[in-house]
């Protein structure tokens, strides 16, 4: 259905495709994996045709072709799936899954809601999506969200003649076991009509759905291999170009916290519609992980902390001060609470600014006097994080918009420990990082810990939390069900789930 031949793409001096290649075949599910930077991400747009390659052939159906723009893509039956969501949340699910096709149901100049309405609950019940299309997107769930691109994207059935070819980027990311399962047998059953391009961080939901997996490194593609005869192991080396280490939580970096400082009470917090009555201490240098399913009330804990949503019963006590009160992230920020959110390009990082900057966002006085920047100091502190987080870049002028999710989450990560926090919150930090990335954060959660920072992180699985934590605390429906001292006692991940049900 679709072939790649010696496929390559520079941004100036920065070679990121080297003579690609790679194929489709009709009704196959193709995984594609690497390290962040690795170059997935610009094959991907490639592909949907909002890049264009510098030289190589793109054939489809064995017919060579050249898409100038997402619209000969999806002309050609090409759709994608975004890792970060590309709709908008205050318009209707049908709005969105019609976006730029008004036409369609205008009259008169007047729209036709009401077969608009129709043919959006068409496109939904292909997905299984039960959902009133009239309501607003924001009101979706990541997981439902997920599900009306994809029913975006099935539009293109009616539109083309052809078979379709579907990029599914990253989807997983945030998705629990059941809406994962869910999803992969959504794709699975839609093979008949659509071949599918699955790029994943997580190997073993690659292996489990691909029928072959293609490897990236550099811009290099070093591997093919069927997924019946793949080696995870195998491949993440190929992936980072090194043996990964036996320690991959780090746990033998683990320092033991001070349970004499506390950092943090929560005492009785109430957040209407959110959580009810959670109370948990942190401690100087301590890890504590909330572990729940979505809609549990773990994020809505970490943004009443910042500021973000102030609770509506309850005290939240900092650094055993009760005359501290955080009221909006700007108190946060300067009383010494950092935030790394989920939705990174939303709330972690200013897109059109660089690295440098975004740095610096947060400690803007540090590197300003009488209201001029001392752009030398901003540029030195970017180019020392650039180098211990190993973030990929052209240079530090580079606007982080241009970076790879992995890489746009370490700027993150340096922003706020660049800053001097002493109470972090993380919400899924390891989300859509590959295996090497998600080392190096690791490695920044313990060096945190041993320099007394307190860190309430929202891992992304139970085997993080585990291998991460001091201290977990399971969430359910709003309330703290069940604590477990990981660096004390053997915890399973089946003993999480059991709580949590």
């Amino acid at each position: 259905m679709l072939e790649f031949k010696n496929i390559s793409k520079e941004f100036g001096p920065v070679k990121a495709l080297s003579n690609i290649n790679f194929r489709v075949e009709k009704g196959e599910i193709v995984g594609l994996v690497g390290e962040n930077g690795a170059g997935k991400s610009t094959l991907m747009k490639i592909i949907f045709g909002a890049y264009q390659a510098d030289s190589g052939t793109i054939l489809i159906d064995g017919r060579q072709t050249r898409f100038t723009s997402p619209r000969d893509a999806m002309a050609n039956g090409i759709g994608m799936v975004f890792q970060e969501q590309s709709l908008i949340g205050n318009l209707s699910i049908m709005e969105n899954i019609f976006l730029g096709r008004e036409h369609e149901f205008r009259k008169f100049g007047l729209l036709n809601f009401q077969k608009m309405e129709s043919a959006a609950q068409q496109q939904l019940s292909k997905v299984g999506l039960k959902v009133d299309p009239r309501m607003q997107t924001f009101d979706l769930s990541f997981a439902q969200r997920q599900l009306v691109e994809l029913a975006k994207v099935l539009t293109l059935e009616e539109r083309t003649s052809r078979d379709l070819v579907i990029l599914l980027d990253e989807p997983t990311s945030v998705l629990s076991e059941d809406e994962v399962e869910l999803l992969f047998n959504l794709v699975n059953n839609l093979r008949s009509r659509a071949a599918f391009i699955f790029v994943s961080h997580r190997l073993d939901e690659v292996i489990s759905i691909s029928d072959r997996v293609y490897v990236l490194k550099d811009g290099e593609m070093v591997d093919e291999v069927s997924a019946q005869d793949a080696d995870p192991a195998k491949i993440q080396s190929k992936m980072v170009g090194r043996e990964i280490e036996s320690g991959y939580y780090k746990q033998d970096e683990r320092e033991t916290y001070n349970e004499k400082e506390t950092i943090l009470s929560l005492k009785n917090v109430s957040k209407e519609n959110s959580f009810e009555s959670v109370s948990f201490d942190l401690h100087q240098s301590e890890v504590v992980c909330l572990v729940g399913t979505e809609g549990s009330g773990r994020e809505a804990v970490l943004r009443c902390i910042f500021g973000m949503n102030n609770p509506d019963k309850g005290q939240i006590i900092y650094f055993q001060n009760d005359k501290i009160k955080i009221r909006s992230p700007f108190e946060a920020v300067n009383n010494g609470v950092g935030y790394m959110p989920r939705e990174r390009k939303i709330e972690g990082i200013f897109a059109s600014m660089n690295i440098a900057e975004n740095i610096t966002s947060s400690q803007m006085e540090k590197y300003s006097r009488y209201g001029f920047l001392h752009l030398t100091s901003e540029q030195d502190l970017a180019r020392d994080w650039v180098d211990r987080l190993s973030i990929k870049t052209p240079s530090i002028s580079t606007d982080c918009g241009r970076l790879s999710g992995g890489n746009q989450q370490k700027v993150v990560l340096a922003k706020w420990r660049s800053s001097g926090a002493e109470l972090m919150m993380l919400d899924h930090p390891t989300r859509g990082l590959d295996i090497g990335a998600k080392q190096d954060v690791y490695s920044m959660i313990r060096e945190m810990s041993a320099s007394g920072v307190g860190l309430i992180v929202v891992p992304d699985t139970f085997e993080e939390a585990i291998g991460l934590a001091h201290t977990i605390f399971v969430m359910k429906d709003g309330a703290c069900v069940k604590r477990f001292a990981p660096d004390k006692e053997r915890v399973m991940p089946i003993d999480l789930v059991a709580a949590m049900t």
